[in-house]
């Protein structure tokens, strides 16, 4: 995937999408904020091209309150594999604000999660704050702990 979403976003991970619901519930009555990575569809074994969203990034610093979270933008990594951003409404209203819209313009999804944050109260919308349809895929997520699963000689292979 390019930078900021240059593959179309086919979907969320079952389970990212689980694991945002619960951080938005733990930040209750605060706001929870993230941006969204995903991987290549056919990485994942899906028959089909575009990227899905495999991963929430909680950027360090994010100040949050009952109704805003603010992202330190200095701080958010260069990242090739960004989707969009995620974050939680505690007032449950499944729409973007001015606010939120002001903040739409790089990704090509941006979800928005609502009090109490069951399987159903989340909406995706485009960069111009439109609704639009992302699929809930049951695909497995790559392991976290192979990221680390590395030996000198790997290190030596990738640097000749």
């Amino acid at each position: 995937m390019g930078f900021f979403g240059s593959s179309e976003v086919v979907g969320i991970a079952a389970d990212t999408l689980a694991f945002a619901r619960s951080a938005a519930e733990e930040s209750h009555p605060n706001e929870y904020m993230g941006l969204l990575r995903g991987e290549d569809a056919a990485d994942l074994g899906l028959d089909r091209s575009g990227t899905v969203v495999t991963d929430v990034l909680v950027v360090p610093a994010t100040e949050s309150n009952p109704v805003s979270a603010t992202v330190k933008t200095s701080l958010v990594p260069n990242d090739m594999r960004a989707a969009g951003s995620i974050h939680s409404h505690p007032n449950g209203v499944l729409r973007p604000s001015d606010a939120d819209l002001a903040t739409f313009g790089k990704g090509d999804v941006h979800i928005i999660l609502g009090a109490p944050y069951r399987d159903h109260d989340w909406r995706a919308f485009d960069r111009e704050g439109k609704r639009r349809d992302l699929p809930v895929l049951d695909v497995d997520l790559p392991d976290d702990e192979e990221f680390f699963d590395f030996t000198q000689a790997d290190i030596d292979e990738e640097l000749r």
